[in-house]
């Protein structure tokens, strides 16, 4: 959704600003925007069983060098 506003002749800087932002309240961007802000898509099947495998990997790698005593990189 675009809004397109220009200044008025005559209209101070303040006033135009103040008028941009009353427009863009009314209009609703803002508060949608705000909205899915921070709203992060849920993960497939597909990329979580991949997780866990590579987790697991990991692990076992983990595990394979404490036994054979060589230091590893968290």
């Amino acid at each position: 959704m675009s809004i397109k506003i220009t200044k008025k002749e005559r209209e101070s800087s303040s006033a135009f600003l103040y008028r941009v932002g009353q427009v863009i309240q009314k209009s609703g961007v803002l508060l949608e925007a705000k909205k899915h802000r921070f709203n992060d898509p849920k993960p497939n099947k597909a990329s979580i069983k991949k997780s866990a495998l590579h987790k697991q990997s990991v692990l076992q790698e983990i595990k394979r060098k404490k036994r054979q005593g060589i230091p590893f990189k968290k």
